[in-house]
């Protein structure tokens, strides 16, 4: 077993995409479970997985060329990625609790009812006002609402 492992860090170590997939396979659910047990949020979990495997992609070439598993390499990655998140996430949340809170706006519903309510008397006034003669129609405006004598 010591020798495969070697063999797959030498191989990991100079490039070969079917290396790395293999190693991918073997130890994507440790980092993860790794990742969940530290995070306790499954959806950062996959991006530490993913964070750790392209980091590990990038640092091959700095890969001892002797020792055993690579698990520990990528725990040891996917470690540093959960303490970037958590620095991350202390950022987000210390600049939000900075900032102002915005209005609250108060409840218009019955606002924008009434304005409905209105539009359709509005409505039936003015049918009504059409059907009668203009004469009548300018009585009735000046007289009534515009609060003139006859």
């Amino acid at each position: 077993m010591r020798d495969s492992e070697n063999g797959l860090r030498l191989r990991v170590r100079a490039g070969e995409r079917d290396a790395f997939a293999e190693l991918y396979e073997q130890c994507a659910g440790r980092v993860y479970q790794h990742a969940l047990w530290l995070t306790a949020d499954w959806a950062t979990a996959e991006d530490i997985m993913s964070e750790t495997f392209l980091t590990a992609w990038g640092a091959r070439d700095r890969l001892d060329a002797e020792g055993g598993s690579l698990t520990p390499w990528l725990l040891g990655i996917a470690t540093h990625k959960v303490e970037n998140a958590r620095r991350g996430l202390r950022r987000r949340l210390a600049f939000l609790a900075r900032q102002r809170q915005p209005p609250v706006v108060a409840d218009f519903a019955a606002e924008v009812a009434g304005r409905v309510d209105d539009a359709r008397r509005l409505q039936a006034v003015q049918s009504a006002l059409d059907r009668l003669r203009r004469q009548e129609r300018e009585v009735l405006t000046l007289c009534v609402w515009s609060g003139l004598d006859y």
